[in-house]
């Protein structure tokens, strides 16, 4: 051999010897390799991986370089152990040389090569161990594969040398087989310390993270986390810390850079084209073609393309190996048909069959892990780009993008893409998969294989034209999501709106009609779905229907045997899955073009450029040119909607410029007319992300009148402030609002009306601490937006607006002696205003803003030149600021320190951290129907058994004796096998319409029980609870609902009877597998159950930590104009990414326990496939080959079946979650009933409008103190009454308890006789009225916002508007009454949505009104009109007004006086003042007395 060996160097050696010795290899009962074979390939395949890798591996060592690790007992073994390698191959070497010089006969030069390559080998091996300390690796992969592959190989050889020392002990060299040996166990020994983690690189700080990273790989971590999940809930502190690459700091500003190269690339294009003189009729050419734009998907392509390709690569090697199940299988068959063969190819075909399911196991769930780490990235990338391009979005740009829109392309838009990453690469490998099946099809059946493609092709037309069909349907469900998400926002924005008007129903009512378009669209895509099902499912069956037929009837003497059919099968079951996942990849790719195309639009809106001025084109600002010194106080001041708002709008560069330039020299703080309040502690709320400057802070809350509110507060100003600051008064609100800006001590201070919503001696103590010549704030440039007529004269500067114009400009005396517009409104208002700082200092309609400043810190001075054109009169265009605050309903004593539902989420997270309750699957069964779930469940067993029953028939059929070279039943069974697959297509068509018509049903009434759940609920509901997790369940957990969970029932029916019928073909074929099932099942139950328990939690809390990213979303979105005015974008960036990646935080593991799922189902389903061969082989003689190929056949599927049966359980019961966090509120606390059937009221009541009130008392929660007491009051009929009292003292409260907002704990109110506490809800609040503090409009027309059970007439409303001033406006407007409100009512001033509010009243006209500092809008000659208003048409009516200018009501009736939730004094005005108490007091400070 060894000369041979000599000889065989010069030829080919491997195949020159495989050749010659092929039959000692492979035809024998004992198989082995050659000695020849042995001392070459196997001695130089891991040396040519070595030296191969070896280039690569080192320059990758050069550029990762990790730090240094000390030598240590582990690095110094590796290193001992190389170094003997190295020892022992080079003591062969110089034995062959001792051994030429010492024996007659020349050793063979592979004994000389061999040793030689190998001691270089070992080497450089020993080398690159050392190489790898030094650069910080604690453990390689790149060495632990050349050691297993070195152990490996030598383990062929190990057996081998046993053999030969047994039968031919004469050819035994004692000094090679002594190296030898020695040699094997220092392999055994490098392989096993290379297994183990040396110790951490010095000053290294992220080692922490990359050590976690290569532990998670292992199943050690993995299982360590299983086991806790199963032990008890996982909590935060179980979960690993994100790395590094998934972090949003990393991944956000990669996306972002592309993108914005890709704009510029857009813009230059367009400046290229725009670069020469054209004619005006070519520009109009030019505009009407298509302009190119900006391509997402490539910027997507860039950032993430690079880490993705590596899933291509494991897919092509995944793919390859998925056709070596069939191949081995016909070897199987043609084993048991020779009874010639050893059995030891049997085993052998099994081993090998194990082995490479084991392979391709492993590098498909390599492959899925790259994937969904992908999917992950994508996901924080999409949301951390529009999160950062709504902080910059255009006004224009932002009324064309809802809230609703934001925060789908956040959650339903980012988790389509996520979705897709996994399984786009099947666009490639589907018709990789089809053409390598064809390919060996063509090798086993011919051309026959040619109606099998054409079968395919016909099928691509209709699958085509359904997509296009899905397309459309898509885009028109996405467009009803948004309405509906948006009015959702609207409603719980506005909820105390709709539960004052009694207006829930009308509402539900217009969510329900979306709804419903919603529902049509699903059905259409649901019948769509069916077809899909129907042609998919049955492909792989009609291909090897036409396949056999044209087979057997081309040619009788085509015999169908075992082999041809079940190895033909095995290859039709491959072509299934990606037949099956072609449309579903391409139904994922048409929802996500059209989410692309959403997302591209939106991050290709217009921005707010830093360095201009802007204003919107319907703003009427007109020849403005003023220059306001440094350090000086400027106040501004107009009627309603004459531009005053839009003047600081302007400072901050938050309006469209038309022409002209602003300059705004120092840093700038903005108080805007509606407070804005963060969701955080009121110290939070007023540091603002600033530094802690203790006595600079005290100086602060005390000049701004907070001190006595934090003495009240339940936990001083670590006090949580609920969300929009609903458990502050909107005074309180507005003080903080204030403090936030004093706090951050800026040059620059724009205060659009700040003193608006505080008592009058708060107001006058503010003027005097803060904004006046006295203020903290005398040293800097203050623009003051004011209605308050008393501060003036304490002013350096007044501007006077009319129309968006400056009409007049001077000091306060100037404008005095100039005897204008200003002198005349100033006599005419300044006697009812006298002192009065606070009197609702008119929130100013032309109002608000969204800001962003430009800082240039020279001296601190504001210049502002501009020149406006006269633009259209619709100056309401204006850009809004995105305040629809909720009115403060909650007295400060309802305040808690944690309001946030935060604390109850992680409540239910540990409670309901079991596995969901039966209750919550029987809701669903319920909501679809018991009937039609039968049905399902009937059809879905028919068509599994109509294809275990024709699978089984084929094996009848190849069993089938050959007579003459033929079958003679062939046409029989090809018939009864075409009516099964037929009859399999109509069950598959019925069960997937079934499916899907019954999750709509199931949606529709969960959503409809969800909305009138809500609906009911109390106000306290809505305080405790974020709009983010409510408007989460209106939109990802129903659009789980309406989509994932029908399509996931699917699939965990089909997988579980195709596992079912897996096992039972298995056990008939081969029986002995009985043995073996019952110890896997178990083992597959406990796998089942560890991955279950952990991953339904795992789901719950990445489910609990996603509504924080939509609920701080909608809160920046609120807050814009404030955060840019502060600069402190950077700040909110950063909170929200910290809010994403702990979301990704809890759905990372998710990923790993997926991996750590299919690993272990895989490797179990690979044992039942394996021994099912085993046992075939061991059974060979008493099987048929038509039972073994059917039994392998399937035996293959159920590797694949299992895993889905798996994952599908978990994936129904994480995601019937949804259902059971919808079916949450149905349990919660719900007001009294709406109405009372039949109704006990007369008709037309209240008909005199006397309401007495009997010692009421009342709490906002039971554990709280009561928050009014002892209140005992009749009012008679027609009687004005005012309510007055300072902030706190429960003046709202009266009103809450008399709408039943809140119920009384004690007393009873009567209205004409009746106990308002005996009546429904809407029978008491429809029937008296209310104006309420804050105006909230509904986006939609005027009309409904007047009149939304359009009950009234048209005349009637256009009377109603006459009455409130609004007649003129509305007329002038294109669509009169149909004009479309914007969001929140933004394309309204703010005293516009006032008088709006006042027309409502005006159209019910009920008996009693009540007046919650209803014109605390409105400047004083609005404030005016509207009291005259009252007055002539509330002339017979009870009208209740809560006040903080007492001017207003100094005419009235009485006055009731209240004071710390008590009644102080009730009486009229004028025996008040002679009683000289409390009010007396307020009146004087208040400059009336």
């Amino acid at each position: 051999c060894c000369q041979g060996c000599g000889a065989g160097l010069r030829i080919p050696l491997i195949i020159y010897f495989l050749d010659q010795d092929w039959n000692r290899t492979w035809y024998t009962d004992n198989p082995d390799f050659t000695q020849c074979f042995q001392n070459t390939v196997l001695v130089w395949l891991p040396c040519l991986y070595l030296w191969i890798c070896a280039p690569i591996y080192l320059m990758y060592l050069r550029s990762h370089d990790r730090g240094y690790i000390c030598m240590s007992h582990i690095n110094k073994a590796r290193t001992a152990v190389g170094l003997l390698l190295w020892i022992i191959c080079w003591s062969d070497v110089f034995f062959s040389f001792w051994e030429r010089s010492h024996s007659s006969s020349v050793p063979a030069p592979v004994h000389l090569v061999s040793p030689t390559l190998l001691g270089f080998t070992m080497l450089l091996a020993t080398f690159l161990i050392q190489y790898e300390r030094m650069k910080g690796v604690q453990s390689s992969g790149v060495m632990l594969i050349y050691w297993l592959l070195a152990l490996l190989c030598a383990t062929v050889t190990f057996r081998s040398k046993i053999f030969q020392a047994l039968d031919q002990p004469s050819t035994v060299c004692v000094w090679r087989y002594t190296t030898f040996y020695i040699y094997y166990a220092l392999l055994l020994a490098s392989l096993l310390l290379s297994c183990l983690t040396d110790q951490p690189p010095l000053f290294s700080e992220a080692i922490k993270d990359s050590v976690r990273i290569l532990l998670i790989c292992t199943p050690l971590v993995s299982t360590r986390m299983m086991v806790t999940g199963y032990r008890r809930p996982l909590e935060e502190k179980d979960l690993w810390s994100l790395n590094s690459e998934d972090r949003s700091h990393t991944v956000v500003p990669q996306l972002v850079c592309h993108w914005n190269t890709e704009c510029q690339k857009k813009a230059m294009h367009s400046e290229g084209k725009e670069g020469r003189a054209v004619e005006e009729s070519e520009i109009l050419i030019v505009k009407a073609q298509k302009t190119k734009e900006s391509s997402l998907f490539w910027a997507l392509c860039r950032t993430f393309g690079p880490y993705f390709f590596i899933s291509c690569l494991y897919k092509i090697i995944q793919d390859v190996l998925m056709f070596v199940g069939p191949e081995i299988l016909r070897l199987l068959i043609r084993f048991v048909n020779n009874s010639s063969a050893p059995y030891w190819h049997g085993y052998f075909y099994a081993a090998l069959l194990f082995i490479c399911t084991c392979v391709q196991s492993l590098i498909l769930q390599k492959y899925f892990h790259v994937c969904f780490v992908s999917g992950m990235r994508l996901r924080t990338a999409i949301i951390g780009a529009v999160y950062r391009k709504a902080l910059v979005i255009s006004s224009a740009a932002r009324r064309t993008s809802t809230v609703g829109e934001m925060v789908n392309l956040m959650s339903v838009d980012a988790q389509r893409f996520m979705d897709l990453i996994t399984y786009i690469n099947m666009i490639w490998s589907a018709p990789l998969q089809v053409v390598l099946a064809l390919y060996f099809l063509w090798q086993n059946l011919g051309p026959s294989v040619l109606a099998g493609v054409a079968v395919m092709v016909l099928m691509v037309p209709i699958n085509a034209v359904i997509a296009m069909k899905t397309k459309t349907y898509q885009v028109a469900q996405m467009k009803s999501k948004d309405n509906r998400i948006k009015l959702m926002n609207e409603m719980l924005n506005g909820i105390k709106v709709l539960k004052l008007y009694a207006w829930e129903l009308a509402f539900k009512d217009k969510v329900s009609k979306i709804r419903e378009s919603e529902l049509r669209v699903l059905k259409k895509t649901a019948y769509l779905g069916a077809m899909s099902s129907f042609t998919w499912i049955c492909a792989p069956f009609l291909v090897a229907l036409s396949t056999f037929t044209v087979y057997v009837l081309i040619d009788e003497k085509n015999v169908l045997d075992a082999q041809k059919a079940f190895v033909s099968l095995a290859l039709f079951n491959i072509l299934r899955f990606p037949l099956n996942m072609l449309p579903m990849v391409i139904s994922s790719m048409v929802q996500a073009s059209v989410s692309l195309k959403r997302l591209r639009v939106f991050l290709s809106h217009e921005e707010l450029q830093e360095d201009v001025f802007i204003l919107l084109l319907c703003l009427l600002l007109c020849l403005l040119n003023v220059c306001i010194p440094e350090g000086s106080l400027v106040a501004v001041v107009g009627h309603v909607g004459s531009g005053k708002s839009s003047l600081l709008s302007a400072l901050l560069g938050e309006m469209d410029k038309l022409e002209g330039t602003v300059a705004v020299k120092g840093s700038v703080a903005y108080v805007p007319q509606q407070a804005w309040i963060q969701n955080a502690t009121l110290k939070d709320n007023i540091m603002f992300g600033q530094e802690r400057r203790q006595t600079w802070y005290q100086r602060v809350v005390e000049a701004c009148a907070l001190q006595p509110d934090l003495e009240i507060l339940p936990a001083g100003d670590d006090t949580e402030i609920g969300e929009k600051g609903v458990n502050l008064s909107g005074g309180q609100k507005q003080r903080v609002s204030l403090a936030r800006a004093v706090y951050c001590d800026r040059a620059v201070y724009l205060l659009d009306d700040p003193l608006s919503a505080v008592d009058a001696h708060v107001g006058k103590h503010i003027f005097e601490q803060v904004v006046g010549p006295q203020g903290l704030l005398k040293n800097k440039t203050r623009v003051l937006v004011t209605h308050g007529l008393s501060y003036l004269p304490q002013t350096d500067l007044i501007l006077v607006m009319v129309e968006g114009e400056i009409t007049e400009m001077g000091s306060y005396q100037h404008l005095m002696a100039t005897e204008g517009a200003f002198a005349e409104f100033q006599r005419t208002y300044a006697a009812v205003d006298h002192n009065n700082d606070d009197g609702k200092i008119g929130l100013d309609p032309s109002r608000d803003l969204q800001v962003i400043f430009m800082a240039q810190s020279f001296c601190h001075e504001i210049l502002l030149k501009t020149t406006f054109r006269n633009c259209a009169k619709e100056w309401k265009q204006s850009n809004r600021e995105r305040q629809h605050n909720c009115s403060c309903w909650v007295s400060r004593r309802s305040s808690v320190s944690k309001l946030c539902q935060k604390n109850e989420e992680d409540k239910v997270l540990g409670e309901k951290a079991k596995q969901p309750e039966l209750s919550v699957f029987g809701s669903y069964l319920k909501a679809i129907g018991v009937i039609l779930s039968c049905i399902s469940l009937l059809l879905f067993l028919t068509q599994n058994l109509v294809s275990l029953f024709s699978n089984y028939w084929l094996s009848l059929w190849t069993d089938d004796p050959v007579v003459n070279g033929t079958q003679p039943n062939r046409l029989m069974r090809l018939g009864v096998y075409g009516a099964l697959g037929l009859s399999q297509g109509v069950s598959v068509f019925g069960y997937s319409l079934s499916t899907s018509i019954g999750g709509i049903l199931a949606s529709r009434c969960l959503h409809q029980s969800m909305l009138y759940d809500v609906l009911r609920s109390p106000m306290s509901f809505f305080e405790r609870t974020p709009s983010g997790n409510l408007v989460n369940r209106f939109a990802k957990e129903m659009d789980t609902i309406d989509t994932v969970i029908p399509s996931i029932i699917k699939m965990f029916m089909g997988s579980m009877f195709n596992v079912m019928g897996s096992c039972i073909i298995i056990l008939i074929a081969t029986p002995l597998v009985a043995i073996i099932i019952p110890v896997l099942g178990l083992l597959y139950f406990f796998v089942q159950r560890f991955y279950v328990a952990s991953s339904r939690q795992l789901k719950r809390l990445e489910s609990v930590s996603r509504s924080p990213i939509y609920t701080h979303f909608n809160e920046t979105l609120l807050g814009t104009s404030v955060i840019r005015a502060f600069g402190e974008q950077e700040r909110f960036i950063r909170e929200s990414d910290q809010c994403v990646d702990h979301n990704q935080k809890a759905y990372y593991p998710s990923i790993v326990a997926n991996r750590w799922l299919a690993v272990r189902l895989e490797f179990v389903g690979n044992c039942i496939v394996s021994f099912a061969a085993l046992f075939a082989v061991i059974a060979r003689e008493s099987l048929s080959p038509g039972i073994m190929g059917l039994s392998i056949s399937y035996a293959l599927q159920l590797t694949s079946s299992l895993t889905w049966l798996v994952r599908m359980s978990s994936e129904v019961e994480t995601n019937i979650v949804a259902v059971e966090r919808v079916k949450e509120y149905s349990d919660t606390e719900k007001e009294a009933e709406w109405t009372h059937e039949p109704s006990s009221l007369p008709t037309g009541w209240p008909t005199e409008g006397c309401i007495e009130i009997r010692g009421l008392g009342l709490r906002y929660r039971h554990d709280l103190d009561l928050a009014i007491r002892n209140i005992t009051i009749k009012i008679h009929q027609g009687e004005k009454v005012g309510i007055v009292g300072r902030t706190g003292a429960g003046k709202s409260s009266l009103t809450l308890a008399l709408f039943r907002i809140i119920e009384a704990s004690e007393g009873q109110i009567f209205i004409d006789g009746v106990d308002i506490a005996q009546l429904g809800l809407h029978e008491l609040r429809s029937r008296i009225t209310i104006i309420p503090q804050d105006p909230v409009l509904f986006s939609g027309s005027l009309r409904m916002n007047l009149d939304p059970f359009e009950s009234f007439s048209d005349e009637e409303v256009w009377r109603s508007l006459e009455y409130s001033h609004l007649k003129s406006f509305v007329s002038g407007l294109p669509n009169k009454l149909s004009h479309e409100c914007s969001e929140g009512g933004e394309n309204l001033s703010v005293g516009q949505r006032q008088l709006l509010c006042l027309a409502r009243a005006l159209l019910r006209k009920t008996k009693i009104l009540v007046l919650d500092e209803a014109t605390a809008a409105v400047d004083m000659e609005t404030d005016n009109l509207i009291q005259s208003t009252i007055r002539s048409q509330f002339e017979d009516c009870t009208v209740l007004t809560i006040a903080h200018r007492l001017n207003t009501i100094m005419d009235y009736t009485r006055v009731l006086v209240l004071d710390k939730g008590e009644m102080a004094e009730f009486d009229s005005p004028s025996n008040l003042l002679a009683q000289r108490g409390a009010f007396y007091k307020m009146a004087k400070d208040a400059g009336l007395v």
